[in-house]
């Protein structure tokens, strides 16, 4: 979290301390990346509804993930290459200050936090609390549409993440700590409203998402985060850790939770769930 209020941000940012940003005239990229799995264009439909003055709106399917093949999960990473495209298309640098928030606890902006590091860039957060925080502090929704104005594709850098292939997976299975973002029910087989198998990766330990929120939407205090978190590591600390949930986007929200914690330096395995039971030949446990 922040705690100076012209800091440059890593992890989570409050109300107040973005207004500082914007107070201070640091170069901002306001992005909202609300989404709903069930109806893909409701995140859409709400930014033309009202929106943080400024924002503009990035699309999961569209803009945060790449090209389905069957067999690469729900939601892939896109291609480096492609993923530059639409951050210049966006007006963003390597000399803006991205703040990601969503309107879904930040489970959308945590998607866009991650891709942002992945592509090495630095100066990253998502906003604490989301749109709801916004209001509660007193901020006004718009509907103007920002001006914006398109940068060159972004350089490529070195990626500040650490990722796993389905492959690498396997074969660490029974070393490698891994963490499933999803709900209980679905991580014990128990019922899977959008993958065509139920269960979860072998020895693959559950913590859904939501457990890294307070009631408000805001994130727990990093030493509260860091009390429930730190017990899951293994003797390998995040070097051994990695986070997967149904398709790669959640998983990141307990990525997240653990910078906030100061436990820095695990990893996502992007395909996740999705991908790893849509082939038959990768085991499956079921059960807690």
């Amino acid at each position: 979290m922040t705690t100076a209020t012209t800091s440059v941000p890593r992890t989570v940012i409050s109300v107040a301390d973005l207004r500082a940003l914007q107070a201070a005239g640091a170069p901002l990229a306001l992005v909202d990346t609300s989404f709903d799995l069930a109806d893909t264009e409701a995140g859409r439909r709400a930014w033309g509804f009202g929106h943080l003055p400024g924002s503009i709106y990035t699309h999961l399917d569209e803009d945060l993930s790449g090209r389905k093949t069957g067999s690469n999960g729900r939601h892939p990473l896109p291609e480096r290459a492609d993923f530059a495209r639409t951050l210049g298309r966006l007006g963003i640098t390597p000399a803006t200050t991205v703040i990601a928030f969503d309107a879904q606890g930040g489970v959308y902006a945590a998607r866009l936090w991650w891709l942002l590091r992945w592509m090495g860039h630095e100066a990253v957060a998502v906003l604490d609390g989301g749109i709801a925080a916004w209001e509660r502090a007193g901020g006004t929704l718009v509907r103007d549409e920002p001006g914006v104005r398109a940068a060159a594709p972004y350089a490529d850098r070195t990626p500040l993440t650490r990722q796993l292939d389905a492959a690498t997976v396997r074969r660490e299975l029974g070393r490698l700590r891994v963490l499933d973002a999803r709900a209980a029910e679905r991580f014990r087989g128990e019922v899977e409203p959008l993958d065509p198998v139920a269960g979860h990766i072998p020895g693959a330990l559950n913590r859904f998402h939501r457990a890294n929120l307070e009631k408000d939407g805001t994130f727990k205090t990093p030493d509260r985060l860091r009390a429930e978190l730190a017990p899951l590591l293994g003797p390998e600390g995040t070097a051994g850790f990695a986070h997967q949930c149904g398709s790669g986007v959640t998983a990141c929200h307990n990525l997240l939770a653990m910078e906030v914690a100061g436990l820095p330096g695990s990893a996502l395995y992007p395909g996740s769930w999705s991908e790893w039971s849509a082939d038959p030949a990768r085991p499956i446990a079921t059960g807690s």
